[in-house]
């Protein structure tokens, strides 16, 4: 078998839990880890995690499809702060659960401590006048202090994820891959190969089961944001240099050459 054949048939044996079930998992003293892995690995990974995490399950699937717009000002802004490690910092997407058919505005503030913090609207599709009409002008204003009038989609993505949750119920485990950018600017895009991108999200500093399958995998955190290393592949014209150490390793692992367009 194949890595993505053989890591659907590890998926299949996992337990499910539905988004119900899910409902009861409360990460109120959250923190988020992400690391950044290939299929390959993502193979040994579910294998290991066999009788320890249950497999999140929608109307019999257990792979969800999503698709996210970025949303920025014409300088770039929130693509700077994140480039330039600035803190507290934010991002403003649109996501679209495809399988389900549900749109949200969401707002992404990262503090001083590294904490991230989200919030979101529902709203009814991706569109701008439909982002505007449901209210997402004051909603986007009250949390960064730009409106609709003053920012552009730029980029979007498209990938697939699993979500894992561990058996005591203390952590989620999300892992996207097929990960594919497109610049709403430029009109550019990249895959990414084998690339596999991990958050660990859990209660605190509770045991974590998957922490010791990661090092046993030799897996280490690693930082990775999609509007930005999407921005960067897809848009040579935007400040990039500190980003360029992360492209060269994330290339080796998903065995795809990135390139910043010239």
């Amino acid at each position: 078998m194949n890595n993505d054949e053989t890591i659907r048939s590890w998926l299949a044996h996992l337990t499910p839990i539905s988004l119900d079930e899910m409902s009861g998992v409360k990460l109120l003293n959250r923190t988020d880890t992400k690391f950044v892995t290939s299929k390959a690995e993502l193979a040994a990974l579910m294998e290991l995690a066999q009788g320890q995490y249950f497999a999140q399950q929608i109307d019999d699937k257990r792979i969800a499809s999503y698709e996210t717009t970025y949303w920025d000002t014409p300088g770039h802004r929130f693509f700077l702060e994140h480039h330039n490690k600035r803190a507290p910092r934010q991002k403003i997407r649109v996501r679209t659960y495809l399988d389900s058919d549900l749109t949200f505005l969401e707002v992404k503030t990262k503090n001083n401590h590294g904490r991230t913090k989200k919030k979101r609207i529902t709203v009814p599709t991706q569109e701008g006048a439909d982002l505007v009409e449901a209210g997402g002008s004051a909603f986007i204003e009250g949390l960064t202090g730009v409106t609709f009038n003053d920012i552009i989609p730029t980029v979007q993505n498209n990938f697939r994820r699993i979500t894992l949750v561990n058996y005591g119920k203390t952590e989620r485990l999300t892992i996207d891959f097929d990960v594919r950018f497109v610049n709403m600017e430029t009109g550019l895009s990249s895959g990414t190969g084998d690339l596999v991108i991990i958050e660990l999200k859990r209660d605190g500093n509770v045991f974590s089961p998957v922490l010791d399958i990661l090092r046993q995998l030799r897996i280490k955190a690693s930082g990775f944001s999609k509007y930005c290393i999407g921005s960067i592949v897809t848009n040579g014209t935007l400040k990039s240099n500190l980003f360029k150490p992360k492209l060269v390793c994330v290339s080796k692992l998903a065995r795809h050459d990135f390139v910043i367009p010239q």
